[in-house]
């Protein structure tokens, strides 16, 4: 069957576009596919690191609150009454609905589990996840080599079943036994499937959205080589050219809607996105893409700005890069410029690092007292010591203002703040008025005796 010269010119039309649609399709899915699998990954990794971060500093919390009976142990509390105190208080200490802390004896005895208190006083050191993990014997080779995490399968207090936990362990000084938390990892799991099938479905939307238009677009193009005059080869060319012109332009914008799509649903990854950025600017040739690179990360980094501002709200940079005096002189350097208030200042602390809990305790404590001598003391004097010996810390800070009524402010935000901050390390937290006039706060922390094993942990 031999073919007319329209049917040629027809197919010598559609069948390069259709080849060339089919394979744009084709890496278009391919190169999709393998960036949802990167940025799922990543959004996975964040989520299992703030896990991480989030038992730390719950068995941080955990040491703090059995460091007095450790201190108590040393000046001669019997040490059966002490290891019950740590149990009692590790029983005590729960948080969320299936958050609570294990301890174990070096040889796998249980001491402590508040959520399966039949396990207390057994020897689990051959017990087997039903991956055949020995759970308590890795997690106390972990301990044993200063702390870290393990993932295995254990039973969730509110189903009963067995689902994969993520624990922190570390070694309590000086009596040998391990201590830990865990956090269930499962809504993770579902979490990270769920997004991966909303970005699938998103995917398959734009496929089927282009494949729809790409048949509209091939359908015209069959009308319009129908209806051009073949004897006019240069029209028909001329045709054919804006044809191919309106079909890239609808590949890219498909492909720039698939973009915004990703991006709005992933937000959280403007940071990874960043790195990302910043490989592509070093490996891209073409200096108009360069440039553009360089405004992407211009706005990235004024996102990150402004997410870094809100954080020194939560988290001073001061205190970590410089330490806690220069915190307490750049507070007390602010209230001189800012107020018309002196200060005299008389701060002495240990060269290495305090423990991070009881510095940022403490830079709290006076930036709480400053905000509330500013709002309400009326006073033109402020005078700070902190001062401390092997075993505690102790802050006092004064002012001449008017001081304050027992009855109405001991009880305030401000004051109460300060108090739960310092009793929820174990320190002890005063407040009276100055016999001159002016108000007196004082708090005395107990330093850990082992401050570098503590603060390392705490910065793990």
């Amino acid at each position: 069957m031999r073919l007319s010269f329209k049917a040629k010119i027809l197919l010598l039309t559609i069948l390069p576009m259709v080849a060339l649609s089919l394979a744009i399709s084709w890496m278009y899915q391919r190169q999709a596919r393998e960036l949802t699998e990167q940025h799922v990954a990543i959004f996975e990794e964040n989520l299992l690191e703030s896990r991480r971060q989030a038992l730390i500093d719950y068995v941080s919390l955990a040491m703090n609150s059995i460091n007095p009976v450790l201190e108590d142990m040393r000046n001669g509390l019997e040490p059966a009454l002490g290891e019950e105190r740590i149990k009692h208080i590790l029983r005590g200490l729960t948080y969320d609905k299936d958050g609570y802390f294990f301890c174990y004896t070096a040889d796998g005895v249980n001491l402590v589990h508040s959520t399966q208190p039949d396990l207390e006083g057994k020897n689990l050191m051959d017990l087997q996840d039903e991956n055949g993990q020995y759970v308590i014997r890795d997690l106390l080779a972990i301990a044993r080599k200063g702390g870290g995490f393990y993932q295995y399968l254990w039973r969730k207090p509110t189903n009963g079943l067995d689902q994969v936990k993520l624990s922190y362990v570390i070694t309590i000084p000086r009596m040998g036994w391990m201590m830990g938390t865990g956090i269930y990892v499962d809504d993770i799991i579902r979490q990270v499937q769920e997004m991966r099938s909303k970005v699938a479905a998103n995917a398959r939307r734009s496929f089927w959205a282009s494949t729809i238009m790409l048949v509209v677009t091939l359908s015209m193009v069959v009308l319009v080589v129908t209806l051009v005059n073949m004897h006019t080869a240069q029209l028909a060319d001329q045709r054919l050219q804006e044809l191919a012109n309106r079909f890239v332009t609808f590949q890219v914008m498909q492909r720039r809607n698939f973009a915004r799509e990703l991006h709005d649903g992933i937000n959280q990854l403007l940071v990874s996105t960043k790195l990302r950025l910043n490989l592509a600017d070093k490996k891209w040739p073409d200096d108009s893409a360069l440039e553009h690179l360089g405004k992407a990360i211009e706005q990235l980094n004024t996102a990150i700005q402004e997410v870094r501002r809100i954080s020194h709200n939560l988290r001073p940079i001061l205190l970590d890069d410089l330490g806690l005096e220069a915190a307490l002189h750049g507070l007390l350097d602010e209230l001189e410029e800012n107020a018309d208030i002196s200060t005299r200042r008389h701060i002495r602390i240990p060269r290495q690092r305090l423990p991070d809990a009881i510095e940022m305790t403490i830079y709290r404590v006076v930036q709480e007292a400053i905000t509330n001598i500013r709002k309400h003391a009326d006073a033109n004097f402020v005078s700070i010591s902190l001062r401390s010996d092997q075993q505690t810390i102790q802050l006092t800070l004064g002012d001449n203002g008017k001081g304050f009524s027992p009855d109405t402010d001991k009880s305030g935000i401000g004051i109460m703040n300060m108090r739960e901050r310092v009793e929820l390390l174990g320190g002890k937290f005063s407040v009276r008025n100055r016999r001159r006039g002016g108000t007196l706060i004082h708090a005395v922390f107990q330093l850990d005796p082992e401050p570098d094993l503590t603060r390392e942990q705490s910065i793990r």
